[in-house]
């Protein structure tokens, strides 16, 4: 017997070796045509895919079926406060590009896009959702290129011969896997990390981002002058790079998008966990608080000043946010909308529920449906661990990229001579 609105039994373990199941594309297309009948009768399509897979073991999406396969996998997403937006969800068709270099450049390209960049002036950025779909998987056949990125924006953890870390000790391992393939980073606690890109021939290559599309908020407070001297920061685009995309049993392992933060996200988890940033103990002290015991309750007081410190950065900056009150109350009608056109919302209770003030938000007083329902996104083993410490691919050896200053980059083969017209400059090892 399960908890409502707890997770129950994980799906299956995708085998990237078998053949696309015809009753899970049936299920998919009548579920398309059934939102849209504008599209006609379903039969005529079921008929051509069942007779592609019959050939080939897989089957090939329409335009019209990726999109609709990518919003309703958002629309699935049980993990997700924000799907009130799943229909405005920009889906980028990009299964025709498979070199290193041309995904690189797409997913530089998905960040501006992402970023909303209409100019320099203040509240001209708005983050819209955007996914890039690129080519999908191939019965008997690995990705042809793969990510090892858990998402597009991380930033560096440098370990400490003492067991510190300088940055983000949840990348730490990453950092020493994309450092042993060549990349060499600044030593600060805010350093990007590059994008790791592998494909078959010839292994994984080396991308740092360009500048201009790193959008990121220093960090002030509307009461607190000293908080800026914490000199803390945050990208403005929660690019999620490693979830597998399945439509209509058909899979797609690198499909990046993105939402915009909840602030909590930023303040209550990336910032304050002690596993990652761990600011609540700097915050505290410098707001004078009595630390010496819990019933102070000091954790609480400065985690609700790191994500007032947050929400009040990234709206002084014009960056798309949200807070959780919001959120929540948006995430409710969200269910009534989806109620009213007769579909469930599956959703994870454990994770609808903000971490900061959970049982002030209405999505804490109440059960919720919880099922695997298709379209959606899944975190297979080999991507999980890709994200957490990447590997080193075996015969890669490090060359020197023609825009990195002289710095290695590490590739099992030639090195891209990337176009200075298109990319303005490197981030990841230079940025302050």
């Amino acid at each position: 017997m399960s908890t409502p609105g707890y997770r129950g039994p994980s799906a299956p373990t995708w085998d990237p070796t078998a053949t696309v199941d015809p009753a899970e594309a049936e299920e998919f297309l009548c579920l398309l045509h059934q939102e849209h009948p504008t599209l006609g009768p379903v039969r005529p399509r079921l008929d051509q895919v069942r007779r592609e897979i019959a050939e080939s073991g897989t089957y090939a999406h329409t335009s019209t079926e990726l999109t609709f396969g990518a919003r309703t996998a958002w629309r699935n997403a049980s993990r997700c406060i924000g799907r009130l937006y799943w229909r405005s969800l920009l889906v980028r068709d990009l299964r025709g590009v498979r070199t290193p270099k041309a995904v690189f450049a797409e997913l530089v390209r998905h960040l501006e896009i992402a970023g909303g960049n209409r100019g320099d002036a203040p509240g001209s950025r708005r983050i819209r959702p955007v996914i890039s779909v690129f080519a999908p998987a191939r019965p008997g056949r690995p990705p042809e290129t793969r990510l090892w990125n858990e998402q597009l924006i991380r930033y560096a953890g440098y370990r400490n011969t003492d067991g510190s870390v300088v940055g983000d000790p949840r990348y730490a391992e990453f950092t020493e896997a994309v450092t042993a393939l060549g990349w060499r980073g600044k030593g600060s606690r805010f350093d990007v990390l590059p994008l790791v890109i592998e494909s078959t021939l010839p292994g994984p290559r080396l991308f740092d981002l360009p500048r201009r599309v790193l959008v990121e908020v220093p960090l002030t407070h509307p009461e607190y002058p000293w908080f800026a001297r914490l000199r803390l920061r945050w990208h403005a685009v929660p690019a999620i790079s490693n979830m597998r995309l399945s439509i209509g049993g058909v899979s797609y392992p690198l499909a990046p998008f993105n939402g915009w933060y909840m602030g909590t996200e930023i303040g209550a988890r990336n910032l304050a966990d002690p596993d990652r940033y761990d600011q609540l103990p700097v915050v505290a002290a410098r707001l004078g608080l009595d630390t010496s015991s819990e019933t102070t309750l000091w954790r609480d007081r400065a985690l609700v000043e790191l994500n007032r410190a947050v929400l009040w950065s990234f709206e002084r900056a014009g960056l798309r946010i949200s807070d959780h009150h919001t959120e929540s109350r948006r995430f409710l009608d969200h269910l009534a909308k989806e109620e009213r056109a007769g579909r469930k919302t599956p959703a994870d209770w454990t994770w609808i529920v903000p971490p900061l003030s959970g049982a002030a938000t209405p999505v804490f007083h109440r059960y919720y449906h919880e099922a695997d329902q298709r379209p959606n996104f899944y975190l297979d083993q080999e991507t999980a661990e890709l994200g957490r410490c990447g590997r080193t691919a075996a015969g890669a050896r490090p060359q020197v990229c023609p825009f990195m200053d002289g710095r290695s980059c590490a590739t099992a083969g030639p090195v891209d001579r990337l176009d200075p017209e298109t990319f303005d400059g490197y981030a990841g090892a230079t940025i302050q």
